[in-house]
C-alpha cells in the first residue's frame, strides 16, 4: 500500500493538522529501523514523536516506566518494578478515577512484542497495525463515518481511560473512537476538544476510499441544515 498517498487522502479529506501515526506489533526486532534512544514517561509519549516525523522502534523495556501502558501492551514489568503497576492503580482508585473491578475488561494485547515500531502513517517502512488520528471532535467524526461505510467500526462504546487500550481494542474489534485519557493529554499536548480514532492497518484503503464520500456527504448536509435551521426555527 502506498502509505503516504492514502495519509495525503485523509488529511485532505479531514483537514487535520497532526499526523496519523501508525504503530506496528513484532516478534523480533526489526532491520534497517532506527532503535529508539533515550527515556519516556509513558508509551503513548511514543505517538507524540512520531508525529512529529520520527520512525523508530521501541523494545519493551522502553516502556517499563509506563505500567498502565505496558499492561495494555503485553508487557511484563521486571521483578523489582512489577509493584509499580498495583501501585499505580492503587492510586487511581483511592482517588476515584477508576475501580478496581473495571481492570479485567480493559482491551490488551494477548502476547508481548519483542519491538515495536513508531512512524507517521506516510513514512511507515512496515504494514501497520493501527494507524492512530488525533483531531477535533467534527474531524474524527468524519473518519468514523468513513469507517462505518467501510464496515470497519467496532460495535463498542466509545473508549475513555486509559487511552493506550484503544490500540489491541481496535486489533480485536475494528476502528475505535477514544475520548483519550488525561495522562495521555499531558504526555501527548492532546488539545482541550480533540480525541481519537483508532483504525486497524487491514482497514486503512477501506476506510480511505469512503472518506471523500463522506466528507462530501457532511458538506451537503451541512448547507442544508442550516438552510432549515434558518426557515424553521423560531427564535
Amino acid at each position: 500500500m502506498n502509505y503516504r498517498e492514502v495519509e495525503k487522502k485523509l488529511l485532505k479529506a479531514t483537514g487535520l493538522n497532526r499526523r496519523p501515526v501508525a504503530v506496528t506489533f513484532l516478534e523480533a526486532t526489526p532491520a534497517g529501523i532506527e532503535k529508539f534512544a533515550g527515556t519516556e514517561p509513558s508509551g503513548c509519549s511514543f505517538w507524540r514523536l512520531a508525529a512529529a516525523g520520527k520512525v523508530f522502534y521501541t523494545v519493551p523495556a522502553d516502556h517499563y516506566n509506563c505500567p498502565i501502558g505496558s499492561y495494555t501492551h503485553g508487557i511484563s514489568l521486571p521483578p523489582e518494578r512489577a509493584k509499580e503497576l498495583e501501585q499505580t492503580l492503587g492510586l487511581m482508585a483511592q482517588i476515584g478515577y477508576v475501580k478496581m473491578e473495571e481492570v479485567p475488561g480493559i482491551p490488551r494485547l494477548a502476547k508481548e512484542p519483542r519491538a515495536i515500531v513508531y512512524a507517521p502513517l506516510g513514512d511507515t517502512p512496515i504494514d501497520p497495525d493501527v494507524a492512530l488520528f488525533a483531531g477535533a471532535a467534527s474531524q474524527i467524526m468524519l473518519l468514523h463515518e468513513a469507517a462505518l461505510r467501510a464496515g470497519s467500526a467496532a460495535a463498542i462504546p466509545i473508549l475513555g481511560r486509559p487511552t493506550c487500550m484503544a490500540l489491541p481494542a481496535a486489533m480485536s474489534y475494528g476502528s475505535v473512537v477514544s475520548s483519550g485519557c488525561i495522562g495521555n493529554r499531558v504526555y501527548t499536548g492532546l488539545a482541550e476538544g480533540e480525541m481519537y480514532v483508532v483504525v486497524p492497518g487491514k482497514s486503512l484503503a477501506r476506510v480511505a476510499s469512503e472518506l471523500e464520500t463522506v466528507a462530501s456527504a457532511n458538506a451537503q448536509l451541512a448547507q442544508y441544515h442550516q438552510e432549515r435551521r434558518e426557515s424553521l426555527a423560531s427564535s
